[in-house]
């Protein structure tokens, strides 16, 4: 798998990652085993980017309990700031951030963490400055390497105007374009941010779209909508036939991108997105241009979705 500096942090990372909410949410301490297949296949084939947070339900104790004693093959990124597990507090305080750190390095079972994302707040908490504080006084500590953010639209600017941040989590996809639109990734590049996409397949809605079928899961149904909407015109010029080689073709041939990650608690899935990288990659550029053509003649209004 191929790896690349992750901004300017000093990590290399590939160019696939795992997102861990899936597992957290969808998976019990029962399936404990099918966690740990799924994250040793990954790692074993040299994935070494893992993304979790705090309010993905199990997700931190299973990534504790299943591949812990590998710490040094992986980044580990988490996130922080929200109210979650039982915890009683103010959403993005110092108190809560700083508790949330702590909880985490016990749940993964490491002394650190490569990255803390503060994790879709808004500007005006980013301005208070307490949960960035927080971090920093983390990072201070020796608890965690670099402090993040993970957001979109303008909440996401400000994090990467204020050069308080080593890495940026970001949406982008072939539906959801708006990083690329308002200069978001560029930016993030020019000034040495590291970027992080999620849902870099958008849910996997362009193969929904050209089948017309619905998907039932939150903002999957915008995605959707927006593909139905670029699919209109018919086919796109050398289109790969697999629609999620297309949606990974599409994000990680973006320049900026660093790493894109991928959610699945299913190891064919995994085994199937991992090979695609590796051996199936590039898509045409042509397929690219058209996609983005569509998305800013369709696109109107869209914004990044939360």
């Amino acid at each position: 798998m191929e790896r690349v500096p992750l901004g300017k942090t000093g990590l290399e990372v590939s160019r696939l990652g795992v997102g861990l909410a899936e597992i957290g949410y969808e998976l019990s301490f029962d399936e404990i085993s099918q966690a740990g297949d799924l994250l040793n296949a990954a790692l074993d084939a040299g994935i070494n980017f893992l993304d979790t947070a705090a309010c993905y339900s199990i997700s931190e104790e299973l990534i504790g309990k299943t591949v812990s004693s590998r710490r040094d093959e992986y980044v580990l990124a988490s996130k922080a700031g929200h109210i979650t597990d039982g915890y009683s507090g103010e959403a993005w305080s110092y108190e809560t951030v700083a508790d949330s750190v702590d909880r985490s390095l016990k749940r993964l079972k490491t002394d650190y963490l490569d990255i803390v994302q503060l994790h879709s707040c808004g500007i005006d908490v980013l301005e208070k400055g307490d949960c960035i504080r927080a971090l920093q006084d983390a990072k201070a500590a020796g608890k965690i390497r670099h402090v993040s953010y993970s957001g979109d639209n303008e909440d996401a600017h400000w994090a990467v105007d204020s050069g308080l941040f080593d890495t940026l989590q970001t949406s982008f996809n072939l539906t959801e374009q708006g990083a690329l639109a308002t200069g978001l990734l560029e930016k993030a590049e020019q000034r040495g941010i590291g970027v992080i996409v999620k849902r870099p397949i958008g849910g996997g809605t362009w193969a929904r779209a050209r089948r017309g079928e619905e998907t039932p899961r939150g903002y999957d149904n915008e995605y959707l909508r927006r593909a139905k909407e670029m699919a209109k015109e018919g086919p796109l010029p050398e289109e790969p036939e697999d629609p999620i080689l297309l949606a990974l073709g599409f994000t990680l041939q973006q320049p900026e991108v660093d790493v894109a990650i991928v959610g699945t608690k299913n190891p064919s899935h995994m085994a199937s997105n991992i090979r695609q990288v590796e051996e199936d990659l590039p898509i045409s550029n042509a397929t690219i241009e058209e996609l983005q053509r569509r998305w800013e003649q369709h696109s109107g209004e869209w914004r990044q979705l939360t």
